[in-house]
């Protein structure tokens, strides 16, 4: 099949009617907008087993683009026009704002500290607030709030989901789409590509960081995580 769109992670083909999607996970692997690159076998399974296990676990309470599984690699999706924001929820200090805002990794945010990225590779995602998502008209002021909504219960969910397989949500970026009626979806994928998730005893780190960082084998540690989850 022909793609209908290739990024650095996943593949969208044509669903078996227009008003869906195969979102298929590459084992590609990227970090530093980019640069840092590398294909691990195994990876995309591991992440699309992953993200299916939670796009189910987050059914009853965030609606969401996830229909069903298909198989190991993929899964089908509801067709949706992604908005171009890049909404992060973080519980606890890590990564760029501990940098942007000199504090200490660590940190924690109660509540939860939620921030909005211009989805826009030319412009290498930046840092905007709720008035710029407006003035740009990335979304309407009732979407937006929709989309917070949605990203804090989300959050709430899987952070308390984590903690029971003893890993600590330390934050997590979602995205969203909108079908052609105008609902609002959870979209792209939950993994450990896109949230950062530390042992809760060690806080060792069982996220892609493990290859932004060189701190470890990505794959042994993408295991992990679903060994706890149960899908190992």
């Amino acid at each position: 099949m022909k793609p209908l769109y290739d990024g650095k992670a996943k593949t969208l083909f044509p669903g078996p009617d227009p008003n869906t999607v195969i979102v298929f996970f590459k084992d590609t692997v990227t970090a530093g907008d980019g640069v840092k690159r590398d294909a691990i076998p195994g990876k995309g399974a591991l992440a699309a087993q992953i993200s299916c296990k939670l796009f189910e676990l987050l059914h009853n309470a965030v609606p969401s683009h996830y229909i069903k599984q298909r198989d190991e690699r993929s899964f089908l999706a509801k067709r949706v026009q992604i908005i171009p924001l890049e909404v992060v929820v973080r519980n606890v200090a890590a990564g760029s704002i501990v940098k942007r805002l000199g504090l200490t990794r660590g940190q924690v945010f109660d509540p939860p500290l939620l921030e909005l990225f211009y989805k826009s590779d030319a412009l290498h995602d930046p840092l905007i607030c709720e008035a710029h998502a407006l003035a740009l008209r990335l979304a309407t002021p009732h979407e937006l709030s929709q989309i917070k909504d949605y990203a804090l219960q989300a959050n709430a969910i899987l952070k308390e989901y984590f903690l029971g397989v003893g890993l600590k949500l330390i934050d997590m970026k979602f995205e969203f789409g909108k079908t052609p009626d105008g609902e609002i979806l959870l979209a792209d994928e939950i993994s450990p590509d896109t949230m950062r998730l530390w042992d809760a005893r060690t806080n060792e780190s069982l996220d892609k960081d493990v290859f932004r960082e060189d701190k470890g084998d990505l794959l042994t540690v993408y295991r992990e995580v679903a060994r706890r989850m149960g899908i190992l």
